[in-house]
């Protein structure tokens, strides 16, 4: 063999082992049906299912921590009545619950009505209390906050009245008025009017000056800036005096009718006492107390609605 072919064979050999080596051809991948989850999860039945799951679930969330606030109330109840056997328990103040309200609206005597009149009319009395407070309350409110003479002449006869208690302007209304349901409603008036002051005066003492600059530029009346600048911004600060007066006048009415006696819940606790009816005061305490969420809620409800922008 001659030289010269040899070279050339050698050439070929270093041409072949450069050359790339040809990989296999990849297999299309098996497609793998999916889980039996997903397929699951994928119908409009089973999401229905995992929606109504989750709402059960934010549901129990928010109801079960008050039942065992509730159930530890009754269960330290329970321990108490057994440590001091003149406390009625929980079943036995249950049962008595029971033939109370199976007839709330009886007429015995003007002396002995149902719990049903009662709280009616302890709700009276409080209606026309709070109505009278909001009616003098909340004007005078605006006036304090819009001028800055009546708010200084006002504050210390303001800080001499407020911290007095209720109680104490109960002989005042029996000596004006000569009568006792009179003298309730005017303590329910002069407990409930200071919030309803005081939370407006506030409200209309943060209006930013520059709402009340545009006004002077626009030569607003008196009326239009009440009501197309301050109403609208001190709205949220007056509901809350509403809301927390409600409160007062619904604690203070129980107190004066125990004082000033006729139908009432607060008159009710009191000649339950007289009758050593524990199991009644119980209720009476559940209920005033249950009312009294009642008509803070409403008002927080109420209260919610009205937001300044």
């Amino acid at each position: 063999m001659s030289a010269v072919s040899i070279q050339k064979e050698s050439v070929m050999d270093k041409l072949k082992a450069s050359e790339p080596v040809p990989q296999a051809r990849p297999v299309a991948a098996t497609v793998l049906p999916s889980s039996s989850t997903d397929s699951a999860t994928s119908k409009p039945q089973n999401r229905v299912r995992l929606a109504w799951a989750s709402h059960a679930r934010a549901f129990f969330q928010w109801l079960l921590p008050p039942i065992i606030g509730l159930a530890l109330l009754v269960a330290v109840w329970t321990l108490i009545s057994h440590q001091s056997p003149g406390l009625p328990g929980p079943i036995k103040t249950w049962h008595s619950a029971v033939e109370l309200f199976s007839d709330p609206f009886y007429v015995n005597n003007p002396n002995d009505m149902g719990i049903g009149w009662n709280i009616l009319n302890s709700l009276k009395r409080v209606a026309l209390g709070f109505g009278l407070a909001a009616l003098v309350g909340i004007p005078l409110g605006f006036m304090i906050g819009r001028y800055e003479f009546l708010s200084r002449m006002t504050a210390p006869v303001i800080s001499l009245l407020r911290p007095v208690s209720p109680l104490a302007w109960l002989p005042i209304g029996l000596l004006v008025f000569k009568a006792a349901n009179p003298a309730a409603i005017w303590v329910i008036f002069i407990s409930a009017v200071w919030p309803m002051i005081i939370n407006t005066a506030v409200g209309v003492s943060k209006v930013p000056q520059d709402y009340m600059n545009v006004a002077k530029v626009l030569n607003l009346s008196e009326w239009n800036v009440v009501t197309k600048i301050l109403f609208p911004y001190v709205l949220p600060y007056m509901m809350t005096g509403v809301r927390l007066s409600i409160g007062v006048a619904w604690l203070v009415i129980v107190a004066a009718e125990m004082l000033t006696g006729g139908v009432g819940i607060g008159f009710w606790v009191w000649d339950e006492w007289n009758n050593l009816n524990v199991e009644h005061i119980i209720i009476a305490i559940f209920i005033v107390g249950f009312v009294g969420f009642m008509l803070e809620l409403m008002l927080t409800a109420i209260a919610k609605r009205f937001t300044y922008e």
